[in-house]
């Protein structure tokens, strides 16, 4: 089984710049992809980014520009910056992984994370 760890998030005014870390344990070695989806309120869940083992990334057209994935293989955890915040990325990210390469953006996740929140200000 693995389990996720996320930390990081809080309440940040628009234009600030948070940093979301999610570590996996147990049995790690079965995980292929890692990343967050989000889910804002009264929203669907969207992916916000996701990487591969191989270093494929996939990111939303929203985040773009503005967030930045990155992963540490040796310990089996991702690292999400989210910069130039906006009130509508307002949600609960939550970590995701898949024993599989999976990048795309309806793909099912295998392992989730207890979810963090992230709050913008305007």
């Amino acid at each position: 089984q693995v389990q996720l760890v996320e930390s990081g998030g809080g309440l940040v005014q628009a234009g600030g710049s948070l940093r979301l870390s999610c570590a996996a344990s147990g049995s790690s070695v079965l995980i292929n992809t890692m990343g967050w989806v989000r889910q804002a309120p009264g929203k669907q869940r969207e992916l916000v980014a996701v990487i591969t083992y191989g270093g494929t990334t996939n990111y939303a057209d929203s985040v773009k520009g503005r967030f930045a994935l990155s992963r540490d293989n040796a310990k089996n955890a991702v690292y999400l910056q989210l910069n130039s915040l906006k009130p509508e990325d307002t949600a609960v990210y939550y970590c995701v992984a898949a024993r599989l390469p999976k990048t795309a953006p309806r793909a099912t996740y295998d392992y989730w994370g207890q979810g963090t929140q992230v709050t913008v200000s305007s």
